[in-house]
C-alpha cells in the first residue's frame, strides 16, 4: 500500500472528537492550553515560549502549527469543548514516515482518556493511510511526556542531540520514539485496554 497523506477530516472516538483546527479556534485553544504548566515541559519551545495573553498566543500559533503542510487537529469533548490539539505532520510518503506531535492538552484532562484515544485515532489513521513508521518525540528533559509516550506502547529509539533551539535560546536534545506498522496490533490492543478501564463515563473537566 502506498502511503498517502490523509485528507483532513473529523475523527470520532468514544470520549473525544478530533476536528481540523481552524484559525478561528485559536482563542478557545488559548483558553485550554495557554497555561505555564503546559509550556513547562518543552511545548512551544519551553517555559520561555509561554504566551500570557490571547493575542500573543494567536500570533505564536499562526507560526507554530503546520498549517497546510500537516493535519492539525482540535481535540474536543463530545459537547464541543476544545481541550487541546495534536498534529500529524512531516509526511514523507516515499519512506512511509510521519510524525505525531505539537500535542498539548488542558491540564484538567491530563490522566484521562483524552490522550490515549487521540493517539489511537491518529495512529490508526496513519497506518490505514499506508504509513509504516510514526515518530513521536519529546524534549529529553521532559520526564512526564516521555513517560506518557512510553505508556502508549511506543519504542524508545534514542536521543537526538542538539535537535532544536528552545525559546530561551538553549539547545534541546530530543527523545525519539516510534510506532511502526509491525507494532500496531500490540499498541492498538494496549490503547483499547486502557480506554476500556475508563468505562462509559464521559471525560469531565477537573476543577482548575
Amino acid at each position: 500500500m502506498t502511503a498517502v497523506r490523509p485528507v483532513p477530516a473529523d475523527l470520532e472516538g468514544r470520549f473525544i472528537r478530533l476536528t481540523p483546527l481552524t484559525h478561528n479556534d485559536l482563542p478557545d485553544l488559548f483558553a485550554a492550553i495557554g497555561r505555564p504548566e503546559v509550556f513547562a515541559g518543552g511545548y512551544g519551545g519551553g517555559p520561555a515560549g509561554y504566551r500570557a495573553t490571547e493575542a500573543e498566543f494567536v500570533d505564536f500559533a499562526e507560526n507554530y502549527y503546520q498549517w497546510g503542510a500537516g493535519n492539525v487537529y482540535a481535540v474536543r469533548l463530545p459537547d464541543g469543548t476544545l481541550v487541546g490539539t495534536s498534529t500529524m505532520g512531516d509526511f514523507v510518503e516515499a519512506t512511509e514516515t510521519t510524525h505525531i506531535g505539537w500535542t498539548a492538552f488542558d491540564p484538567r484532562v491530563w490522566g484521562t482518556a483524552v490522550n490515549p484515544e487521540a493517539k489511537l485515532l491518529m495512529l490508526g489513521l496513519a497506518f490505514d493511510s499506508g504509513f509504516g513508521r510514526v515518530k513521536i518525540q519529546a524534549d529529553a528533559l521532559n520526564d512526564r511526556s516521555r513517560a506518557a509516550i512510553t505508556k502508549l506502547g511506543a519504542t524508545f529509539e534514542g536521543i537526538t542531540r542538539r535537535d532544536a533551539r528552545r525559546a530561551d535560546g538553549s539547545w534541546r536534545d530530543a527523545a525519539i520514539f516510534s510506532v511502526i506498522v509491525d507494532d500496531w496490533p500490540r499498541v492498538r490492543e494496549g490503547l483499547e485496554q486502557r480506554l476500556a478501564r475508563f468505562g462509559d463515563e464521559p471525560v469531565v473537566l477537573a476543577k482548575a
